[in-house]
C-alpha cells in the first residue's frame, strides 16, 4: 500500500466494523481512531430528532424485509409510506421525462400526490451564467437549472424529492438548495443505459483505460 496515500474505509479489506462487537480492524481504521465522544455526539443526533430517528429506522427495515427482492421504486414507496409522505417531488432530467412520466403514474397509484420539475425549467440560455459559446454545441443551448428545480419544488411542499437523471454537478447543486429530504432514483450514465457501477465492473476489460495514468 502507497505510504503516501491518507488510508480510508476504501483501503480496509478487514471490514471489523461489520462484525458486532468490533472485528479486526487495520491500523488506519476510521472507526478506532474516532473518539468515543464523537462516535457517541453522532448517534445522539438520530436520537434527539424523531425524524432523523424515523428515517433510520425506516431505512433499516426496509433493507432487512426487502433485501435482494424488490427494486429500488419499490423501495422508494415504502419509505416514502412509512415516513408518512404525502407529496413527493420528481427533478428529473428533460432526457428522462418520459421514464419520470412512468414514476409519477406508478407512485400515484400507491395514493402520493406527485409533484415533477424539469431540468430545463426556465427557459434560460446557458450563457446567462457564463457558459461558453464553445460549450453549448453538443448539448444544447438552454441551461440545466437545478437551483430553480429545487426552488419550485420547495414552494410546492414536497416531503421527499426522487432526483432522476439530473448531470453529475447539476444533482449536487439540486441536493444542496432542496429543503426536503431526497433520494436517487437514477443516476445519469447515457453511455451504460444509466447503469454508472458497469464501468467499476468492467475496470479489467475495456474501462481498464480508467485506471491508466
Amino acid at each position: 500500500m502507497d505510504q503516501n496515500t491518507c488510508h480510508s474505509c476504501v483501503d480496509c479489506g478487514l471490514k471489523g466494523c461489520m462484525v458486532p462487537g468490533g472485528g479486526t480492524f487495520p491500523e488506519f481504521c476510521l472507526t478506532k481512531s474516532l473518539s468515543r465522544g464523537v462516535i457517541e455526539a453522532v448517534l445522539q443526533k438520530y436520537l434527539d430528532d424523531p425524524v432523523l430517528q424515523k428515517m433510520a429506522v425506516s431505512a433499516a427495515e426496509i433493507e432487512d424485509e426487502t433485501y435482494c427482492r424488490t427494486t429500488r421504486v419499490e423501495d422508494t414507496i415504502s419509505f416514502a409510506k412509512r415516513m408518512g409522505y404525502k407529496k413527493l417531488g420528481i427533478a428529473t432530467c428533460g432526457g428522462l421525462l418520459e421514464e419520470s412520466r412512468v414514476l409519477a403514474r406508478i407512485l400515484r397509484k400507491h395514493g402520493f400526490e406527485v409533484y415533477a420539475a424539469v431540468c430545463k425549467i426556465g427557459n434560460n440560455p446557458k450563457t446567462d451564467v457564463g457558459v461558453p459559446e464553445a460549450h453549448i454545441t453538443n448539448s444544447g443551448p438552454i441551461m440545466c437549472n437545478p437551483i430553480l428545480q429545487a426552488e419550485v419544488l420547495n414552494r410546492a411542499g414536497t416531503d421527499l424529492n426522487i432526483v432522476v437523471g439530473l448531470c453529475v454537478g447539476h444533482d449536487s447543486l439540486f441536493y444542496r438548495h432542496s429543503q426536503a429530504f431526497c433520494t436517487t432514483l437514477i443516476a445519469k450514465d447515457r453511455v451504460l443505459m444509466h447503469n454508472p457501477a458497469a464501468a467499476l465492473y468492467g475496470t479489467n476489460m475495456y474501462y481498464k483505460k480508467l485506471l491508466k495514468d
